[in-house]
Formats: structure tokens, sequence, C-alpha cells
């Protein structure tokens, strides 16, 4: 597993400012965890997304290739620091 924590630089208001992610040997998601202005900390897992929330369908990627693009900050974090910030999240209220 990869633990990585990612901030967008942005202006959009209804998009998340951080990222934490859980990545599976395979590439994808494994569980996620995205942190909004208004102060939500919502996460998903493979048994629980929502329109809020979801996982990737396709590949990670490489951290690198994320931390290269202009609006991002990416970087790699412990397992304990990311189950930390999963235990401060909250599954979102509204499904698919």
């Amino acid at each position: 597993m990869e633990h990585w924590k990612v901030d967008w630089a942005h202006e959009f208001q209804s998009e998340p400012v951080r990222s934490y992610s859980e990545i599976g040997s395979d590439g994808y998601d494994a569980r996620k965890i995205q942190i909004y202005r208004d102060e939500r900390i919502l996460k998903a897992d493979t048994s629980h997304e929502s329109a809020e929330i979801g996982l990737r369908e396709v590949p990670a990627g490489s951290i690198d290739d994320v931390a290269n693009q202009p609006d991002f900050s990416a970087s790699s974090i412990s397992p304990e620091g990311f189950e930390q910030a999963w235990r401060t999240a909250s599954w979102a209220t509204r499904r698919q």
C-alpha cells in the first residue's frame, strides 16, 4: 500500500482542497479522504461511495506525476498518518 497527501490550489468552492489516498498494489484507490473549504472531511472506500466522494476508476499513476502538475502538491505519508486522517473523516450522506 502507498499513502498520499495531495493539496490542490484552486478557487472552486465545491471541490476538495486536500485529499488523502490509500493506494493498493494494483494502483487503484482502496480508501480516500477529501477535505473541503467548508471544513467537511469525507471518506470513501470500496463499499462506501457517494455523489460527493468516490474512488478513482483508473490507476493512480505515480506520486511524481501528481506532484509535477502545476496546481498540486503531493507527498507520501505514513500508514499511521493516513489512519489518523481516516478517523477524523465522515461518510458522505448523499448516495450515487
